[in-house]
């Protein structure tokens, strides 16, 4: 007598997204790292923003910041 085997699961994902989800990964790890616009230094370019590394990022950031606590003085 034989077992029976186990009806084999659907996925839960369907295949379709599950290949878009690994080209995606694979594609992150062959990107080369970009170097920064203001400094040189090696960053990873995000989607839609500029290439800064963290340090010049950062810079930017706090440089708004202290022009939106300036303005008010001005007015």
């Amino acid at each position: 007598m034989k077992r029976k085997l186990p009806a084999k699961p659907e996925p839960v994902v369907p295949a379709e997204i599950l290949e878009q989800a690994k080209l995606s990964v694979s594609t992150d790890r062959l990107r080369k790292p970009a170097t920064c616009t203001v400094c040189g230094a090696e960053t990873t370019v995000l989607a839609g923003s500029e290439a800064l590394c963290w340090v010049c990022r950062r810079l930017k950031i706090s440089a708004w910041r202290d022009i939106e606590q300036q303005a008010p003085l001005q007015e």
